[in-house]
This record gives C-alpha cells, structure tokens and sequence, in this order.
C-alpha cells in the first residue's frame, strides 16, 4: 500500500513537471514569435530609403527656410536611427534573456514596451518622409509652374517685338513691365537653383501674377489704340466734313454747341491716347465708352436733319392741303349743325366741339404760315418741322375722326326722328287692339287699377306724339319715351291678359261648383262671394281665388284640371 501512493506521488510529480515544461515552452515559443515579428518590423523599417531620399534632397542644395526644414527632418532621422534604435535593441536584448532564462511573463511585457518603441519608430518615420517628400514636391511644383509662366512671357516678348505698331505709345511702358518680369524670373531660378524652393515659389507668384496681368493688358491694348488712332479720328473727320457740308446747304442745327461737342471729343481722344501710354487700360476702356457714345450721339444729330428735311419736304404740301380740307369740313359741319339746331336739340356739345375744332385749325393755319418763311430762308432746323408737321396729322386726323363721328350722329337723329314717329302709330294700333280685345270679353266692368294704368299708357303714347310735333325736337328724349311706352304696352298687355284669363276662369269654375251647390253648403257661400265679387266690384281674380278654393275643399285637384283645360284650350275657348 505503502509502495503505490510513492509510485502516484512520483507519477503526479513527473506530470506536473510536463506540463510546466509544456506551458513554458509554448510561453517561450509565443514570446519568440513576437520577437521575431519585431525583428521583420525593424528590418523593414532599416530597409526604407530614408538616407537615399535624404541625398537626393541634399542634391538640391537648399538654403534658407528650406534649408532649416530639411535640417528638422535630418534631425529626427538621426535621433530615430541612433537613440531610438539603440533603445529598440536595448529592449530586444532584455527580451531574449529574459525569455531564455524563462522569466516569460517579464518577458511578455518586455514584448509589448519593445512593440511600442517600435509603433512610436514608425509613425516619426513616416511624418519624416512625408516631409521630405513635400519638400521635394515643392521643388518639382516650382519648376512646372515657372515653365508655364515662360511660356507665356516668351510669347508676350515674342508678341511686343513683332507687334510694335500694334501697342502704339504704350510700348515704352511694356518693355519696361517685361523686363521687370524677366528680373523677376531671374531671381526666381536664382532662388531655386540655389536650394530655397519655398522663398523661390513667392517670387515665382509674384512673376507668375505680373505676366498674367501683362497678357491681359497687351490682348486689350491692340483694339483700343486701333479705336484711338484710326476708327474715332476717322470718324470725327467724316462728321466735320459732314456738318460742313450741311450747313453749306443751309442746314439749320437745334444743338448750337455741335461744333464745341466735336471738340470736346477729340480732347477725350488725345487724353486716352495719354492714358494708353501709361498702359492705363481701364481707365481708356471707360473713357472709350463715352466717346463712341458722343460720336454716335452727333452722328445722330445730322441725321436727324437730314430725314427730317426729306420728310419735310414730302409733306409740306400735304399738310397744307390736309389742314384746308379739314378746315372747309369743318365750317360745313358748322352749317350743317346750325341748321340741325332749327329743328332738332343737339345734347352732346357738337357746335361748342365743332367751334373748338375751329379754333384749333386756325392755329394750326398761324403755325404752318409761320414756318414757311422760315424754311424758305433756313431760319429753322427741319427736326423743328417735323415734329410740328407729325403733330398737324396726329391733330388733324383726331378732328376729322370727330367730325365723322358729328356728322353721323346728325343722319341718326332724322332716323331715330322716323323710326320713333313709326313707332307712335305702332303703339297706338296695339292700344286699340287692346281695347277691342277687353270689349269683346263683355266683362261686365274693370277695376279701377286697370282703367288708371290704361289711361297712363294712353296718356304716355300721346305725350310722345306731342314731342314729335314740337318744331325742335329732342331726340334724346324721344327715345326714352319710346322705350317707356314699349314697356308700358308690354305690361298692360299682361294686365289685360291677366284679367280676361281671371274672368273666364271664374265663370268656369263657378259653372262647375254649381253641381255641389245644393250639397256643401261652404259651395253655395263661395258662389255667392264670387259672384259679387265678379259682377260687381270687377275683382276677377279675387272671386276666382275665393270659388277656386271653396271647390278645392271638395274636390281636391278640381281647380289644376279646370286650369290645365283653360289654357290649353285657349283657341276654341
């Protein structure tokens, strides 16, 4: 018994002893794996081409803010390469040992602090080249950009010599901003060759910003000196000899300051041309504005005078017959309105109108004889003329367009004097057809309300006839008569119509109601209503509501069929 626990004491020690083993071999091969994976890390970082890159850039000879920026950099790449790396090993050393002598958990955090030196390592490398790398762009940048500003100060230079005449007085002024440009350039490449390229880029702006501005300037100054010394000089020539010529043919100009404004402009000229010397480009394309502005202006003026003076010439006899026929229509309308005034009342003014249409020919006569002389002798400008004559059509043409207008409403009074005399005896005629009509109902009388509105219709027709005889006559007032007895016919036909259709109603339903006489008492009372009502107040329409619904009391829909039977039946009734 005794013998086995010794035999599982050993067992359980030789167990425990493997499984040490174990756990501290699989401990010590994971801590080598890191270590390993530190060592690659390194490798890679020792294989970068920082130094290569560091010659490269030492190739450009750099001074100045480059210089002390590429100095930076080369600092922390020492720092990195001696100190860090030195502490890097330092540290995988002690992993090494610790991890042969099995201390695998100090070694474990030995692992980790020497994986943190090395994350730190990479990350200062990397901003260190990323610097390095914008430095060497700069430099590359600079060299792109001032080709392509050569380029264009080539072609400007290229462009002010064989242009020379195109520039004018300004080609002083340019020579001088390209050979600014060109010492610009040269301290550019100065700098950049010398190993600044971050001073060198602020003069290359500063050239680069001057050339570009220059290329503007010399695109606009072409046009503008072509404008200066040719197209307004020649223009001004052609408007001096112009108004010369115009006033050798008697020309007269509204504008006494024509020949100072000629003046005027040719000073702006001249004061351009100053300008453009000073390559004042704006201030010229502003002051050229103007001036093809007032040179247009004159050009106008003399035109103006000359269509006006073709107008005028075209017209003038035109307008003088114009005026003479509309002043020979007007007095024959005033004749004609006199004459008018004899027999009819005229209510919209025509003789003051046809008095103030007189008025305004004759003054128009006064102004036209006024300016002939004054053409004759050229003592007025023919724009003056024009204007007068343009407004003599537009008056004129107002006047006659009146005078039509005048002239017809005269011919409408006879008419609208026939057609309403034509219209008494039309009503006349149906006022007796009425009358003939009610007789022959042989009512036995008429309410008083229908005899009085008879008697006003009868009335209304003959104050209508009177007016017609009257020896001046208002037409206007006729016409409205007219319309008042239309209308009164109209209502007292429906009157007239009304009553015979109430009185026939009444006789029908009291012939009806007679068979309920005996039988309903309420009948025989509304018979008896009814019929006095009928016979002798003449209230029609009273004694057929009064009989009508007695019966409908009885015979419910009695009074709608005797209704519906009346009207339909009209005729043979």
């Amino acid at each position: 018994m005794k013998n086995n626990l010794i035999i599982i004491v050993v067992i359980a020690i030789i167990i425990i002893a493997a499984v040490l083993y174990l756990i501290g071999y699989f401990m010590r091969k994971k801590n080598q794996g890191k270590l390993n994976e530190l060592e690659k890390r390194k490798e890679t970082l020792f294989d970068l081409p920082i130094f290569e890159e560091m010659d490269e850039i030492k190739k450009m000879h750099m001074v100045g803010q480059s210089q002390n920026t590429f100095r930076e950099w080369n600092q922390r790449w020492t720092e990195i390469s001696t100190r860090s790396f030195a502490e890097l090993e330092s540290q995988i050393y002690e992993v090494e040992n610790l991890n042969e002598t099995f201390r695998f958990m100090k070694a474990k955090r030995a692992v980790e602090e020497a994986n943190e030196t090395m994350s730190e390592m990479e990350a200062e490398v990397e901003v260190i080249r990323s610097g390095l790398k914008e430095l060497r762009d700069s430099e590359e940048r600079n060299s792109l950009e001032v080709q392509k500003a050569l380029d264009v100060y080539e072609e400007l230079s290229k462009l002010l010599v064989e242009g020379k005449e195109s520039f004018g007085p300004a080609y002083s002024e340019l020579q001088k901003q390209i050979k600014n440009i060109e010492i610009e350039f040269t301290q550019f490449v100065t700098l950049n060759t010398s190993g600044d390229p971050i001073e060198a880029r602020e003069v290359l702006e500063d050239a680069e910003r001057h050339t570009y501005e220059l290329d503007d300037v010399m695109n606009r100054i072409p046009a503008l000196y072509e404008e200066l010394s040719h197209t307004y000089p020649d223009q001004l020539k052609e408007i001096e000899e112009g108004y010369k010529r115009l006033k050798s043919e008697h020309f007269v100009f509204p504008e006494k300051n024509f020949e100072d404004e000629i003046r005027r402009v040719k000073k702006r000229v001249k004061n351009s041309m100053v300008d453009l010397e000073k390559t004042e480009v704006d201030a010229v394309e502003v002051s050229n504005r103007d001036t093809a502005n007032a040179i247009d202006n004159l050009y106008e003026v003399m035109e103006r005078e000359i269509n006006a003076r073709k107008y005028v010439v075209t017209n003038e006899k035109t307008v003088g017959d114009y005026i003479a026929h509309t002043l020979r229509n007007n007095r024959q309308l005033m004749i004609e309105l006199d004459h008018t005034s004899q027999s009819y009342t005229l209510n919209h003014n025509e003789l003051g109108r046809s008095r103030g249409f007189q008025s305004e020919i004759e003054e128009l006569i006064r102004r036209y004889e006024d300016f002939e002389p004054k053409l004759k002798e050229h003592l007025i400008p023919y724009s003056e003329v024009q204007v007068f004559f343009k407004d003599c059509y537009k008056i004129l043409n107002d006047i006659e367009n009146q005078q039509v207008e005048i002239d017809d409403s005269l011919k409408d009074l006879r008419k609208g004097e026939k057609i309403a005399q034509e219209k008494v005896d039309q009503f006349e005629f149906r006022l007796r057809n009425l009358k003939r009509f009610v007789e022959k109902q042989r009512l036995p009388g008429l309410p008083a309300d229908y005899l009085e509105f008879f008697f006003v219709a009868t009335d209304r027709i003959e104050e209508l006839s009177k007016a017609l005889n009257r020896i001046r006559i208002n037409i206007e007032e006729i016409n409205k008569l007219c319309d008042l007895c239309n209308e009164d016919l109209e209502l007292l036909d429906k009157k007239t119509q009304d009553l015979v259709n109430s009185a026939a109603l009444t006789e029908q339903m009291m012939q009806y109601a007679n068979r309920y006489r005996h039988t309903h008492e309420n009948i025989r009372v509304s018979m008896e209503r009814s019929l006095t009502l009928f016979s002798k107040d003449y209230r029609y329409q009273d004694a057929l509501d009064e009989i009508g619904t007695a019966l409908e009391r009885v015979e419910p829909g009695a009074f709608r069929r005797i209704e519906d039977f009346y009207f339909k039946n009209l005729d043979v009734i």
